[in-house]
């Protein structure tokens, strides 16, 4: 298991690394994260950085309906491919990242703790086998609906409206390779509110699972290196108020913090 991150430094660069998880060391690389990056001899503090959003996607791919628990709760049959939306690059912040409500809109806005995915290499019509191999590694995901936009139209459904406001798709605080440590189907997602927990569900309670997430979504779009897919969520959404704050941990991979800035 690798833990990547990336980063702002003192001096207000960016970079990427590895964080070590004992010593609570960055080691600063050089090239691309996803292909063949070289470590150097610089190395930094974890707690001398910001922590950014660990990768810049094209795009996030959003499902929903992905867990047999809230499947039974909502009284719908677990679907027969993965149900999605695209939420857009410029929704993306990263930990400590303030979610900002949108001048236009005054209603409810709801999180959503989640696994998410994230892509290695680019992968279109794959197999499952080939889906796994271009995992990359996972990361947390709040994400972000103002809700009450989803229905304002009865004449159509406004999924990438309500959550691909910017601010909207909280990622962080670090992608995790898989193996050697981290195992999703042993990893749950708790979500707290305030410190109240409002979300405790077990990742392998998935009707997809992130391989076959990916064999399938691969046939509808392309997905390229950095590409996030949110796993969709399970019993417990709710409602933030402003100036609340949403953790959402998962157990080796760590805690996404933001606050909705009041």
């Amino acid at each position: 298991m690798t833990t990547w991150i990336r980063f702002r430094d003192a001096d207000g660069s960016i970079g990427f690394g590895t964080l070590d998880q004992h010593s609570g060391r960055v080691v600063q690389h050089d090239g691309a994260m996803f292909d063949r990056p070289r470590p150097t001899d610089i190395s930094f503090a974890a707690d001398d950085l910001t922590l950014l959003a660990p990768c810049e996607p094209s795009k996030v791919v959003a499902l929903w309906n992905n867990y047999y628990a809230l499947s039974q709760k909502l009284d719908k049959a677990p679907p027969q491919h993965p149900l999605f939306l695209i939420k857009p690059p410029m929704s993306v912040i990263g930990p400590n990242e303030s979610i900002r409500r949108p001048k236009s809109y005054h209603g409810k806005i709801a999180y959503e703790g989640e696994l998410g995915i994230v892509i290695g290499k680019t992968v279109s019509g794959a197999s499952v086998e080939e889906a796994q191999a271009a995992i990359f590694g996972y990361t947390c995901v709040n994400d972000v609906t103002a809700i009450e936009l989803l229905q304002e139209d009865p004449n159509f459904a406004q999924w990438c409206r309500s959550k691909g406001f910017d601010t909207f798709t909280c990622l962080g605080p670090a992608i995790v390779t898989p193996g050697n440590g981290f195992d999703w189907r042993s990893a749950s997602v708790v979500t707290t509110l305030d410190g109240v927990e409002r979300q405790n569900y077990p990742l392998d309670d998935m009707i997809f699972s992130p391989a076959e997430q990916v064999s399938l979504l691969s046939h509808d779009m392309t997905l390229v290196p950095g590409d996030v897919i949110a796993c969709g969520t399970s019993i417990g959404v709710g409602s933030i108020k402003d100036g609340a704050r949403v953790d959402v941990s998962i157990t080796g991979i760590g805690t996404l913090s933001n606050v909705l800035a009041a």
